[in-house]
């Protein structure tokens, strides 16, 4: 009992930090310049359309807007800001009363504030998705289900504290992604499972599948010149104010093995905890036999989870998608696009590594549960079972 009290309270507190998070991003920025949350009171004028000026320039029509700061420095003032809006919908914030609001405050030499609404306040509908996520991990997983919470919020803390800092500092991204692949997938495993067969070669098939997906993007990326700035993202990179020089194809490949780690994750647990249970159910079956059901656990499940990956990659692709169908683009163009050609590259390395873990994990699961009386704590869990 207390043991599930401890986790229990482990968990809130991490969900609690997790809710901290963004707060703390917007009041500890820069003096002078920062972020705050509002929430508009009222909308005193809505959308003023004034015409062109005498260059004859098109005017661009706003919102006047009564807001109410709700934190950082001018909490709980109010302000009556114009909310300019150009006619893009991709830019556009039009606001109504009640909107929950972010804003972008600049204090200027004189030391007043001048407000923008730079976006929607979404983070606390996404914190209450959250909590129902959280909510069904634990009420269906009991015990586990709290486990599962814990590693979801290491992995983001490995990620948001440890991977991407090391990289914005300029060192190797194809390593730090390595190395926090295997934190991530230890840390999971044996939070999950706990220190034995199922997780030692869990681990050793997930980290040989990751590395291998890895060295096959450098390989093959390598080759087909990509140029890792496909993306409005990393371009964007090179105009940071660390001005650090990215490896931007190191970050393609960085952002590959971490893409792929989920998929090669669930199937090296499957694999290896199918084969524990039908060596504790049947203690006399030889190696050759336990590798071999491993493996065909691994093909049922190979198919499936490949079309995960892919699916979700194209998923992500369907408007680019439609537009290469809306004006006819032809196919030798299409494939040989450096984002098409990127897309290809990283759905079918991820789907290769996964298939690359099967036979590893059964490998060295069978391996393991042979030579177990190497291992005396390995030898007496099988027995107990």
């Amino acid at each position: 009992m207390l043991k599930k009290i401890i986790y229990l309270v482990v968990v809130l507190l991490l969900l609690g930090s997790s809710f901290s998070f963004a707060e703390d991003e917007l009041e500890n920025s820069e003096v002078g310049y920062f972020y705050a949350r509002g929430k508009v009171i009222e909308v005193l004028s809505d959308l003023q359309n004034t015409g062109e000026n005498n260059t004859g320039e098109l005017i661009i029509d706003h919102q006047i807007v009564k807001i109410k700061v709700t934190s950082g420095k001018y909490k709980n003032e109010e302000f009556i800001i114009e909310n300019y809006v150009s006619g893009n919908p991709v830019f556009d914030i039009i606001v109504k009363k009640g909107d929950n609001v972010i804003l972008d405050i600049e204090e200027n030499e004189n030391g007043a504030p001048q407000i923008a609404i730079t976006e929607f306040a979404r983070d606390r509908y996404s914190g209450i998705l959250l909590l129902i996520f959280a909510g069904l991990l634990i009420l269906i997983g009991k015990m586990k289900g709290v486990k599962s919470v814990i590693s979801l919020t290491i992995t983001g803390i490995v990620i948001m504290k440890f991977m991407l800092p090391l990289i914005l500092k300029g060192f190797n991204p194809i390593w730090v992604a390595i190395f926090s692949a295997i934190i991530i997938t230890s840390v999971t495993f044996i939070l999950i499972a706990g220190v034995n067969i199922k997780s030692f070669s869990a681990i050793i098939g997930t980290v040989g599948g990751v590395v291998s997906a890895g060295i096959l993007a450098y390989i093959v990326g390598s080759l087909v010149k990509l140029t890792g700035l496909s993306s409005e993202e990393s371009n964007m990179l090179m105009y940071i104010p660390q001005q650090i020089n990215f490896s931007y194809r190191g970050l393609l490949f960085a952002g590959i093995i971490i893409g792929t780690l989920g998929a090669v994750m669930d199937i090296g647990m499957s694999i290896a905890s199918a084969m524990y249970e039908m060596k504790t159910i049947n203690p006399e079956i030889s190696p050759s036999e336990l590798i071999t059901s491993g493996l065909n656990i691994g093909r049922d499940v190979m198919g499936t989870m490949s079309n995960t990956l892919i699916l979700a990659y194209t998923g992500s692709s369907v408007p680019l998608l439609l537009l290469f169908m809306a004006y006819d683009t032809p196919l030798i163009k299409i494939l040989n696009l450096d984002m098409i050609a990127t897309e290809i590259v990283r759905a079918l390395v991820g789907s290769i590594g996964l298939i690359v873990a099967i036979p590893i994990t059964a490998l060295s699961t069978g391996l393991i549960l042979k030579y177990r009386h190497v291992f005396p704590k390995f030898k007496k869990q099988i027995n107990e079972e």
